[in-house]
């Protein structure tokens, strides 16, 4: 099976520890590219080239410099890169966030557990969910 690319885009370092960890755990081929900043975000989907898309995009909103919901409307807004299923993975509760996002085609909205053993729950759902059932966009 060909690995999948995931691009984590997260600033906290415990987090993207628990995200590598939950698919680690899962067992599945992936490999994980991770961006901990908003603009640098911002500027990989500006300069995105059809050899490095990912397969799938977890997104926090809560970024320095560019938040999630611009980079999703980045993600959204590009030819090469509007079918790439995000999931925006944040601690944000807030009915505004998740409303913003459905607006802006994020692909579902997941809250991560402050509690470790539920977080790797979350990412192991994701991965049985997303990696394992779904058929994800063929690249061009």
């Amino acid at each position: 099976m060909k690995p999948i690319n995931i691009l984590l885009i997260e600033d906290n370092p415990g987090d993207i520890e628990l995200v590598r960890e939950g698919f680690r755990q899962a067992k599945v081929t992936n490999e994980i590219r991770v961006i901990m900043d908003g603009q640098i975000a911002w500027d990989f989907f500006d300069q995105l080239q059809p050899d490095n898309i990912p397969d799938i995009v977890l997104l926090d909103i809560n970024l320095p410099k560019v938040d999630g919901i611009e980079i999703l409307q980045k993600i959204r807004s590009a030819e090469i890169s509007h079918n790439i299923p995000v999931i925006m993975l944040t601690s944000s509760e807030a009915d505004e966030d998740v409303t913003r996002s459905y607006d802006e085609r994020v692909n579902s909205y997941v809250t991560k557990p402050v509690d470790f053993v539920k977080f790797l729950t979350v990412i192991q759902s994701l991965e049985d969910f997303w990696l394992s059932v779904v058929k994800l966009p063929t690249k061009c």
